[in-house]
């Protein structure tokens, strides 16, 4: 197989978890390991921690509320610039673009770059949100690619509804083995432990279903530890909480790629109560590699990745009383866990 020079640019945060960053993680890493050149250009918000030897700072990310989240993106003359010295000094064969329909080094890397362009499209979001408010000005970006992917139905319905063109659905890939053979942690198992990862100050990732399910939960099964990742200010939470309770919650901070791999391996059953604004869910498929039992919100992504139920448990979306019931059940039966 021919060996190839790939420049992938991510439109996020470098340094922010995410299902975008991990994508393109996972992906770069496939395709060094292939033998291929891989350099990823993406902002980073604070140069001082060390990253992969293969990503190229294109500066500090500015926060832009949109889709019920927070997009930690660059754009602008500077950014713009330095994705015109690094498309010249990498002498790429290809590239690959996240989110190139959006304000973002994506964008801006497709308008200087020539030759193969792929744009992979990971966003669903309802037709005319204002992040596609400019969709004319958009669209010659768009048909300027020479491949669109999404990675999920939903993305590629987005893609439709916005830009009247289409992609091949290719959904997002993981390194299955590495989950599939983490270490069990003894400070993540247990066994009553519900786990969850996000960045959870976020309102649409749902955090604060999956608390209000707490007592209830615990009224059935008193031993019931929840497991909180992920960057943000837990103190806001924890005041809302029957203090009886809080020592059934404990909030972990970020967790390194290691660590989350052991987590998801550990944790007897994994939560993801996002309330909506999701095209896919990789975090799902991950925990299922993991070997671990899932229940999720039954939005439309979660549903196609849980095969409607048949990989792992739905509940109504934003409704904790029915998250509650569905752990129960799922705790109490070993069976239905596995």
């Amino acid at each position: 197989m021919k060996k190839i020079r790939i420049g992938m640019v991510c439109p996020y945060g470098w340094d922010t978890p995410g299902g975008v960053q991990t994508h393109i993680r996972d992906l770069t890493q496939h395709l060094i390991d292939e033998g291929h050149y891989v350099s990823v250009l993406a902002p980073i918000s604070d140069d001082s921690i060390s990253h992969e030897d293969y990503v190229v700072n294109a500066g500090k990310p500015i926060s832009i509320p949109v889709n019920g989240s927070v997009a930690r993106v660059i754009f602008g003359p500077i950014a713009s610039s330095r994705a015109k010295q690094w498309i010249a000094s990498g002498d790429f064969d290809l590239l690959h673009l996240h989110e190139p329909a959006i304000p973002s080094l994506s964008l801006l890397a497709c308008s200087a770059a020539e030759g193969p362009l792929v744009g992979t499209f990971h966003v669903s979001t309802p037709k005319k949100k204002a992040i596609y408010a400019i969709g004319p000005i958009l669209e010659p970006i768009v048909e300027k690619l020479t491949a669109r992917i999404a990675v999920s139905e939903l993305a590629r319905s987005t893609l439709k509804d916005h830009f009247e063109t289409d992609a091949v659905v290719i959904p997002n890939g993981i390194d299955g083995y590495k989950f599939a053979n983490a270490k069990v942690s003894d400070e993540f198992s247990g066994d009553f432990t519900v786990g969850f990862i996000g960045r959870f100050e976020e309102p649409r990732k749902g955090l604060q279903v999956l608390i209000d399910s707490l007592p209830i939960v615990a009224r059935f099964i008193p031993n019931v530890k929840y497991l909180i990742a992920g960057p943000g200010d837990s103190e806001d939470f924890l005041k809302e909480i029957d203090p009886q309770l809080r020592n059934r919650i404990k909030f972990l901070g970020r967790l390194t790629d290691e660590d989350k791999a052991s987590f998801l391996k550990s944790i007897k059953i994994y939560v993801a109560p996002n309330t909506g604004g999701e095209s896919f869910g990789i975090i799902l498929t991950e925990a299922l590699s993991a070997g671990t039992a899932v229940v999720a919100s039954d939005i439309p992504a979660f549903k196609a990745v849980l095969e409607n139920g048949e990989a792992g448990a739905l509940f109504i979306n934003e409704d904790s009383e029915d998250l509650a019931k569905t752990l129960v059940s799922m705790l109490k039966d070993d069976e239905k866990r596995n």
